[in-house]
This record gives structure tokens, sequence and C-alpha cells, in this order.
């Protein structure tokens, strides 16, 4: 099959972010026509002005519906475009030259229905967004399920950097109205449905992470109310590793009660745990800032999800409330 790349890329309010990412689009190295689909998602402050500029450079097609998140926003892309094969972008994306040669030469070796790739931190980025990925990207912090070529996990693509075929999407149905989980809700729609996925390390992307600490926070911790909504759906996906981090958290705090009652040990291995991230975080960034930054990181991490992991097992359990219903706020009605 003859791969027909179509870019989807949902934004909202963020007019400055997909002129970075189409600036990067103009420097692709690959040779073929390809078509970029920009859903503008009910948008106060709009990006037309911003996409016009890159009309006579690239074939964009522009889209505006009223806002119903992400999901949605690229499932209508995805309907609307006219590719064989999607690629779903965050707009807060840059793509490094050779992306699209790197996804093209990795499926025509071998073709799998869902792929995804990497994220990584840019030069350009701040010391904490630098040190955000890291926390987002270690095998010591996520074990690498987040596009590490070694991981505690199968890969289930995300969608800031996604590859899926027309023929997935519409055996699929798409993404789902919850967010976030929608994409490795629809990766594991996609495994029943007997399709294949996989990583392919070198198509990676620059994730800018437009956040701050509060942001970041607020992030993690949705991300671990998702989770156990997710494995109620999907029973079959259920792990251990998933309470990882809220047994981390309730470790630390009985590790401190522990070095008051005079045992210390428990409090020796997190500080050795803290000494690893930092001279991982200090090898990987090549600067030290980044390295204790990344230490908050991880704790704020850790803290963020483990508690959301928590509440949301206890409620799921112990409620008779539908995951809607116990938290709306995690999913969008359109």
């Amino acid at each position: 099959m003859k791969l027909d790349f179509s870019f989807i890329v949902p934004v909202y309010n963020r007019p400055n972010e997909i002129k970075e990412l189409l600036e990067s689009l103009v420097m692709q190295t690959y040779k073929e026509p390809y078509e970029i689909v920009i859903v503008e998602d009910g948008s106060t402050l709009s990006s037309e002005a911003v996409i016009a500029a890159f009309e006579n450079k690239l074939s964009i097609t522009y889209l505006q519906k009223p806002n119903s998140g992400p999901g949605d926003s690229r499932n209508y892309g995805m309907r609307k475009a006219r590719g064989n094969y999607f690629i779903v972008l965050d707009s807060d994306c840059i793509l490094p030259p050779q992306y699209l040669d790197a996804a093209e030469k990795a499926l025509e070796k071998e073709y799998v229905d869902c792929y995804g790739g990497p994220d990584a931190a840019h030069e350009s980025f701040s010391l904490v967004q630098k040190a955000i990925n890291y926390a987002m990207t270690s095998f010591l912090t996520t074990g690498g399920i987040r596009g590490g070529k070694t991981a505690v996990d199968k890969f289930q693509p995300r969608s800031f950097n996604m590859g899926i075929s027309r023929k997935a999407f519409e055996s699929t149905g798409g993404y789902g109205n919850i967010h976030p989980g929608e994409d490795p809700d629809l990766t594991i729609r996609i495994w029943s449905k007997g399709f294949e996925t996989k990583l392919i390390p070198e198509a990676y992307v620059f994730h800018k992470r437009r956040i701050d600490w509060n942001k970041f926070y607020i992030q993690v911790n949705k991300f671990g109310m998702v989770r156990p909504i997710l494995n109620a759906w999907h029973p079959e996906t259920k792990k251990v590793t998933y309470w990882f981090p809220t047994i981390f958290c309730l470790g630390f705090l009985l590790s401190v009660i522990f070095a008051f009652l005079g045992f210390n040990f428990p409090v020796y291995l997190y500080l050795f745990y803290f000494v690893l991230l930092f001279l991982d975080s200090l090898l990987k960034n090549k600067n030290a800032a980044i390295a204790l930054l990344s230490l908050a990181a991880v704790c704020i991490q850790f803290v963020g999800y483990g508690y959301g992991f928590l509440k949301s097992t206890i409620l799921l359990n112990f409620s008779s409330k539908k995951a809607e219903e116990l938290f709306p706020k995690l999913f969008f009605k359109n």
C-alpha cells in the first residue's frame, strides 16, 4: 500500500504553538506530497491568520468547530482528511526535519496500522520544561512506557505523536470522550480489533509541554485518576505497576515515621533513588540545574499521579455511580 499521510492537529487558543509546528513542517525533508489538517476546537483566540501565512508553503486544510475536546476534534479531522494514514500531533510539538522520512521508512520495512514515537526536549526549552520532560520519559520514573526502547510494559502510542491507518480508525471509531486517557483507550481497542502497534524511535517529536509546576501537577493528577477508569473498561490491561507511584508516596511517609523512631534504612533507600535520578538526569541533560529540577518534577509527578490513582480507585470501587458521574471534568460532551 502506498502511504498517503495526513497530519491531524487539534488546536485550542494556541496560535503561537501552531506557528512553531508549521515552521517545522516546512523544513521536512520528505519529498512526497502530504496533507495537514488543523482543527480549531472552538478557540476564542483564532489561529486562522497564522495558518494563512503558510498556505503557499504547505497543503493545509483548516477546519473550525465548536469545542468538544481533543479526541472528538481528532476524529473530526480524520473524517475530513484525504490520506490513508493519519499522524496525530499535539499543537505544542515541533518536528525534526527527518520525521516523515523516518516514519515512512519504518512502516515500509514493517507495516503496522498504528505506531507511536517518543517525545524529546528541544534545546530551546526552558529548564523546567526539560526537567518535566525527563520525569515523563525516563525509565527510572515511567518505566519507558512513553517511548523508551526498553520498557517495563507493552508500548502504548500517545496522541501527541501517534500514527493510525484509516482502516484502524474506521474499525474502532477513533477516540472516545475521556480526556486525558483517550489515547491508551484507543490503543487498547485497536489491539482488540486485531491490529498491531509499534514504537518508531526515529519518529520522535520535541514536545514543548506548555506547563509550570502547578499545571504539571494537575496534568499528572488527571493521568492518575484516568487509569483506574481505563482498568475498569479494559480489565485485561490491569497491572500492579500502575500502583507504583501511590506505593512510592505511602512508603516515603512510612520511611519518615520510621526515621523518627530510629530506623533509618528505608529513608536511605529513598535517598539512594533520588541520587540515582540526579545522576541519570545530569548524564542525559548535561546540566546540574536541570538535574536538581528533575527531582522536583519526579516528586510532583509521583504525588499527583499517586493521589489521583488512589482517589479514583476508591471512588470507583465504593460508589454505585459511573465514572462519568464521579469525574465529569474528565469527559467531554459532543
